[in-house]
């Protein structure tokens, strides 16, 4: 099953009165616990990456089994980067396959949340992924992920939410109206009337972080004013904690994998019960008809050359995998010659790209403009280019055109409807 916009996700559940858990992970472990709650209660979920939490794990290396995770799953599922340091950090988790993305500067002024968060958005954007803003800091309390929060607690103003949605464009948007990361020290006293304003005031879907600790009720209420994701870790973390001191406790002579036995359960069985509290239980067929999926493109480039020794090709090739990877939104970068060498092109490129909405902002990015203008067409002789988006059931593709610096020509698809 694809991966779907976490745009058309977020939207359902804002307009259906319900919200879907964002788990974060920093384990296989808990990959493989979340998808399997997801599946026994046919919801929805997103797979969330923490830049706070990367000192445990490759971020590289974690994605990989993240997106392969995803593709295998029997629901539909977004991932999302949580947290993120940078502009750069955004650009780096569409690279290798978030298709959503917060960087975190609510700790900053009001303009340069602004400004900064407008700069991701207009990225972002341009390759199709969603954006997730923050106004208003939620806190850390006590607990493992704390410490990454640190200083007072700021409530999101109802007047500044309505002019930071306006001037960012941001798809989403988390507010703090009393939430705590990490650990909850006695009940939450949460601003319902607050968050029922900003709602009001936006119109899109809410955000809460620091998701645990939570009482029913409180969830309900999240949920009846306008939250549609709530994010959700320390609970679970300390779920698979308190399991392995348990198994630590029972023998101490244990291994690693003797100590973690049952560590998937004990996680897996708290998401599942997330989601029963959520709404989003059931949700998964309907979401899935509702919510276009995400698929990669392949941007090929058969061509021959003009007056370009082999050795100058060569170079050509290099500069042009080291300049066009660094475009936002280009996951992968190939460049080789044709085996054997008499075929009818004896050159390509091969290129994916995060989204089929990369076309066009990679068409237009200095850096490509540059190395086209530069370097590919003054060798480049009889070429084809063609777009191709992975085949999947019920999308066919509809066009192809020419066009771009490169000789671009467009495989589009679209929907096939009853």
């Amino acid at each position: 099953m694809p991966l779907v916009d976490m745009r058309d996700m977020l939207n359902h559940a804002y307009q259906n009165g319900y919200a879907i858990g964002s788990f974060d992970l920093v384990s296989l472990e808990f990959v493989e616990a979340i998808v399997d709650a997801a599946e026994q209660c046919r919801s929805p979920v997103i797979l969330s990456l923490a830049q706070t939490h990367f000192e445990h794990y490759d971020f590289e290396l974690a994605m990989a089994a993240v997106e392969k995770a995803a593709h295998r799953a029997a629901v539909p599922l977004a991932i999302h980067l949580d947290h993120g340091g940078s502009h750069e950090s955004a650009v780096q988790a569409i690279k290798f396959g978030c298709n959503s993305v917060m960087v975190d500067v609510s700790h900053e002024p009001f303009p340069s949340n602004v400004s900064q968060t407008r700069q991701v958005v207009e990225t972002a954007h341009g390759c199709g992924v969603a954006v997730e803003g923050e106004l208003g800091h939620v806190a850390g309390a006590e607990g493992e992920d704390a410490g990454n929060h640190p200083g007072e607690a700021a409530y999101t103003s109802v007047g500044e939410a309505r002019a930071y949605v306006q001037r960012t464009g941001v798809d989403c948007l988390a507010v703090s109206v009393g939430t705590i990361h990490g650990r909850m020290r006695g009940r939450a006293r949460l601003d319902f009337e607050r968050l029922r304003r900003i709602n009001e005031a936006v119109k899109i879907p809410l955000v809460i972080h620091g998701g645990s600790g939570l009482s029913d009720i409180q969830y309900r209420k999240l949920v009846d004013n306008g939250v549609a994701k709530i994010n959700y870790y320390t609970a679970i973390a300390d779920a698979a904690g308190g399991q392995i001191r348990a198994n630590a406790k029972a023998s101490r002579v244990g291994g690693y994998t003797d100590l973690t036995r049952g560590v998937r359960t004990a996680i897996r069985t708290e998401a599942e019960r997330c989601m029963r509290l959520f709404g989003s239980t059931g949700r998964a067929a309907e979401v899935l008809a509702q919510c276009r999926p995400w698929l990669p493109v392949e941007h090929m480039i058969l061509f021959n050359a003009e007056n370009a020794s082999d050795a100058q090709l060569d170079a050509i090739l290099a500069h042009g995998r080291e300049a066009l990877a660094k475009i936002p939104g280009v996951r992968r970068v190939f460049a080789g010659w044709a085996i054997p060498d008499k075929a009818r092109y004896r050159l390509c490129w091969l290129i994916e790209f995060a989204h089929q909405q990369v076309i066009d902002s990679y068409r237009d990015h200095p850096d490509h403009v540059a190395f086209a203008s530069q370097w590919f067409r003054p060798i480049a002789g009889e070429r084809i280019s063609i777009d191709f988006a992975e085949s999947c059931a019920g999308w066919i593709p509809v066009s192809a055109s020419a066009g771009n610096p490169l000789g671009l020509g467009r495989f589009a698809m679209t929907r096939l409807t009853p």
